[in-house]
């Protein structure tokens, strides 16, 4: 989009969340929630009144929005009204939708082993078992530096994660995953002592990107509660 297409309002979001760093996808997915208003209004979104955000409010509903999206629109609109527009009061009609919580399908270790051992390679091996054995996100795992790998205390690194926050990450396996999930690096050295601990501490495939020590994983990933902004 060219300067000359950015309204004055859109700029001043746009730089009221650049002040805030927000990621530039956050950044796009607000503007297009506050468009979606503009559009449903006819009008610029800064002439909106309390009854006209609770009319879209119940637009998203009828239309069968589903939750994610009903949330992402809330939390762009609550930023517009209460940062850009310095207007908190429009944002009594928007709360968040909550979402039950769904039991995540937790794989059995032999499904776990043949999923691993089906990677066509060890590049791809110990990327999949780090985000399974870390609970790490894809972006994560591919920004995973040998820098950010602390084998002695089975620790990663995980810098600019979500919302761009860091965090040390470890996984804890028990005696069954123990024997149950390995990835051995190729070529590994019978000289190599492996630590007599190592089967308690087990850091998820910290080795595969570093060491020759064999790595396991836990049997469960650990889940995430969502978090919405600005709520």
């Amino acid at each position: 989009m060219t300067e000359q297409a950015i309204s004055p309002l859109r700029r001043r979001m746009i730089e009221d969340m650049s002040i805030r760093k927000f990621a530039a996808k956050t950044q796009h997915d607000y503007v297009q929630r506050v468009k979606d208003l503009a559009t449903f209004l006819g009008r610029s979104p800064d002439t909106a009144e309390a009854e006209d955000v609770r009319r879209f409010r119940l637009h998203l509903t009828a239309s069968s929005a589903g939750t994610p999206k009903i949330n992402a629109t809330v939390a762009a609109l609550r930023f517009f009204f209460k940062v850009t527009l310095d207007r908190p009061d429009l944002t009594k009609h928007l709360s968040f939708v909550h979402e039950p919580r769904k039991v995540p399908v937790v794989l059995s270790p032999e499904e776990v082993a043949r999923f691993l051992e089906a990677a066509p390679g060890i590049k791809y091996k110990a990327a999949l078992s780090v985000a399974y054995g870390a609970g790490l996100r894809v972006s994560e795992v591919v920004s995973l530096k040998v820098s950010d790998i602390d084998s002695k205390r089975m620790m990663l690194r995980v810098e600019q994660g979500k919302s761009l926050s860091g965090r040390s990450s470890a996984g804890h396996g028990s005696a069954r995953s123990n024997a149950a999930f390995t990835t051995q690096q190729p070529h590994r050295s019978s000289a190599t002592p492996r630590p007599a601990d190592q089967k308690n501490a087990t850091h998820p495939s910290c080795d595969a990107f570093k060491t020759t020590h064999p790595t396991t994983l836990p049997t469960s990933p650990v889940a995430r509660p969502r978090q919405y902004p600005h709520s």
